[in-house]
């Protein structure tokens, strides 16, 4: 009689276990009932029954769920012996063959009932007892003794009403398949012949044999040769020896590549390969001998992990181990060190189809910084190209390069602390050179960066002054936005959100007063960039020395400026603005009167495109001469200290792309 908190010792099973827990936990049972009484063709026979009700299923059609799972073997009974031992908590009846005496509580977890019928030897007659798995404080309730009604000994067990039939899939085939991976190691023990095992539908429709999963004319599972598949972990003196044996499953539908931690044969836990090694993702795929790709399988890679520390440190419920996932302080060795390791011998089992693939993923991130990202070129020296996502995209290519480079320039930060901490001067020589040339190479990496960047701006820009396919130009927003954002003042943009580099290189640290907003905060006239019909000023630091730099911007093709009718003369606009600056009228974003003095000069630029109609209004009415490349005018208004250029689109291009070209010839853009 025993006295157990049943339902607190269901309730109390950890995660790791499945539906597939039980099954497996019964069928092992079945196969040391067996080895015990050693019968001729031991036989273990696992029986699907289905629900009577029909449900359909997106992949399978129309089949019933599972509604209870029988398991029956040929072996030899539930004796006194082995009736009490299931009858007691933590039995150590089965201590010998890795028994932990509580494996029969999984199947309440996942089932509403267990019951067993068995045939055993009394002496010299067969017994037959039957009972059922209690729920409450006895584990075994409603026992019969009677004569026995067979002439061999054996077992049937039945779990009744799965429950969460949703998670123990409907197809035959692949319940076979999950029995089969988590048993393959009876299969595969040397020097040892496991019986025979078969999963059958109820009504008697279907028959697999698990055994011939592993025959030589239907192998859906076959051995990789390994040369050697030994690896050991010292810990505090002792060494501790693990061996792997690795499986191709075939056709592995949604399945992929997986390390199996196995304990006394069975397998306890699986974790992707991928995990460790990006190109196990995938599945992998086998020619016909003959080289025919039509009738090639997909398959994927199982390793199994064998080992006395894996038997001795299985938990309770086979759905874990006592050691840590990581870094393990107590046992000194983790589930991932074991999983690296055997994940490493894989590849190397395998290595054909893991360097193609490896290659391929190579020639993937050297193409995308080549083409798309060459300031990364000095940080992919140094990266291990090993950790990036098999077939990967460019925004993870990216992203890995970014982290690459933050954790470089983070050594170098701790190196450079490191190196100012020490007060020797000696040590101070002896580092600092391959200090400076690391920093210089990161530095390098910025400002390939924001070259190529450049190009990007440059093609952009050329693109906006082309004609659109409705044959008019774009709106001169574009062109001003590739510039400089509109709707932004001092305090809001900063020099690397702008690109006034493409009209001239000093501009890059100039500080504008105003874009698109009223100055004053709105009681004078606002530079109205949006249409560029008003100029935007620019200047340095505040000083009366620093000279003031306007722009005024037209759309490409306009030219009724210059009409005498018109009020948008821009070489006027300019003249007045400076003119309103030097009386004091706009002050700084910061409420501080602009200063500028007698000798102030100011740079007046109006771009836009030089029609006939604009030329001659330059010449006979304006007073400007021509620049030698024909591409520009210019005149000089001495009583205002203001010189000002007139500058086609296609000049402000053709001087950006020249000042330019040799950072783009050296980048190889």
């Amino acid at each position: 009689m025993s006295n157990v908190n049943i339902k607190r010792a269901v309730e109390n099973i950890k995660t790791g276990t499945t539906v597939y827990t039980p099954v497996v936990e019964l069928v092992v049972n079945a196969i040391q009932a067996i080895e015990d009484g050693k019968p001729e063709g031991g036989l273990v026979m696992v029986t699907v029954k289905r629900s009577p009700q029909m449900e359909m299923d997106d992949e399978d059609g129309a089949i019933p769920a599972v509604d209870s799972i029988y398991v029956e073997d040929n072996g030899v009974g539930f004796n006194d012996v082995n009736r009490n031992a299931f009858d007691t908590l933590y039995t150590d009846n089965k201590i010998s063959q890795g028994g932990k005496g509580f494996g029969r509580f999984t199947c309440l977890k996942y089932f509403d009932s267990v019951t067993i019928d068995s045939t055993f030897s009394n002496g010299s007659s067969l017994k037959r007892r039957q009972f059922e798995m209690g729920k409450d404080t006895e584990i075994i309730v409603n026992e019969r003794i009677s004569e026995a009604t067979q002439s061999t000994t054996g077992t049937k067990v039945c779990l009744g009403s799965v429950r969460h039939a949703d998670r123990l899939n409907k197809r035959l085939l692949t319940i076979a398949k999950g029995i089969v991976e988590k048993l393959l190691p009876y299969f595969i023990a040397e020097n040892y012949v496991c019986p025979r095992i078969t999963l059958v539908e109820g009504d008697g429709s279907a028959e697999i044999v698990l055994n011939d999963y592993l025959g030589e004319k239907t192998a859906v599972i076959k051995e990789v040769p390994v040369q050697d598949g030994s690896f050991s972990f010292d810990v505090n003196g002792r060494e501790h020896t693990f061996h792997v044996r690795i499986f191709k499953f075939f056709s592995p539908r949604n399945t992929k590549s997986k390390i199996s931690l196995v304990a006394h044969n069975r397998e306890v836990t699986e974790n992707p390969t991928h995990s460790y090694i990006p190109e196990f993702v995938e599945d992998f795929y086998e020619h016909r001998p003959d080289e025919s790709a039509d009738e090639g399988r997909n398959y994927v890679i199982k390793t199994y992990v064998f080992g006395d520390y894996l038997n001795d440190h299985v938990s309770l419920e086979r759905g874990g181990f006592e050691f840590q996932k990581e870094s393990d302080a107590l046992y000194g060795i983790s589930q991932s060190q074991i999983e690296k390791v055997a994940a490493e011998l894989t590849r190397d089992a395998i290595a054909s189809e893991v360097t193609s693939r490896q290659e391929k993923k190579v020639a993937q991130i050297t193409s995308y910084v080549e083409k798309e990202a060459p300031w990364h070129k000095d940080i992919l020296k140094k990266t291990d190209l090993n950790s990036f996502p098999y077939n990967p995209s460019s925004e993870q290519i990216e992203a890995r390069l970014q982290e690459e480079k933050f954790k470089d320039e983070a050594r170098i930060r701790r190196e450079v602390s490191r190196i100012l901490s020490d007060g020797s001067v000696e040590n101070f020589e002896k580092s600092i050179s391959d200090i400076v040339e690391r920093i210089s190479e990161t530095s390098k990496n910025d400002l390939v960066h924001y070259v190529a960047l450049r190009k990007n701006v440059l093609d952009l820009f050329e693109k906006s002054l082309q004609l659109t396919a409705s044959n008019e130009y774009k709106d001169e927003g574009v062109l001003h936005d590739i510039i400089f954002p509109r709707k932004k003042d001092s305090e809001s943009l900063e020099y690397k959100e702008h690109n006034l580099w493409l009209l001239d290189e000093r501009l890059n640290f100039t500080r504008y007063l105003s874009s698109d907003i009223p100055l004053n905060k709105g009681r004078s006239e606002r530079p109205d960039i949006i249409v560029y019909d008003q100029p935007v000023a620019y200047r340095g630091d505040n000083e009366a020395s620093n000279p003031v730099t306007i722009f005024e911007f037209k759309k490409p093709q306009r030219d009724d400026f210059v009409n005498p009718s018109s009020k948008e003369d821009p070489v006027q606009q300019i003249i007045r603005y400076v003119n309103n600056i030097k009386d004091g009228k706009y002050k700084t974003p910061e409420g501080r009167n602009i200063l500028v003095a007698e000798n102030t000069p100011f740079y007046g630029y109006v771009v836009c495109d030089l029609t006939e109609k604009v030329k001659k209004w330059l010449a006979r009415e304006k007073d400007f001469k021509v620049m030698p490349d024909g591409l520009g005018w210019f005149n000089w208004h001495d009583n205002i200290n203001l010189y000002i250029e007139v500058l086609s689109w296609d000049k402000v291009l053709k001087d950006a792309g020249l000042r330019n070209r040799v950072f783009f010839y050296k980048l190889g853009l």
